[in-house]
């Protein structure tokens, strides 16, 4: 399986989108859990990194562009 390489500050998309309608997240956090927030409404959601990882569909931005 594809291990998906993401850093602090970039950009993803999770394969279900937020409740607000967007799909687009920022990774404002990185440890044994990650937090995203949404980049629609502001609201951070705290997920175990194995979840996080297995509902990443794939990485839009990366910090440093």
């Amino acid at each position: 399986m594809e291990r998906k390489e993401f850093h602090l500050n970039d950009i993803v998309e999770m394969k279900k989108p937020h409740p607000c309608g967007e799909n687009r997240w920022k990774v404002i956090r990185m440890g044994m859990d990650i937090r995203i927030k949404c980049e629609g409404c502001g609201h951070s959601v705290m997920i175990p990194r194995r979840r996080f990882e297995q509902k990443l569909k794939k990485i839009l931005e990366h910090a440093s562009e």
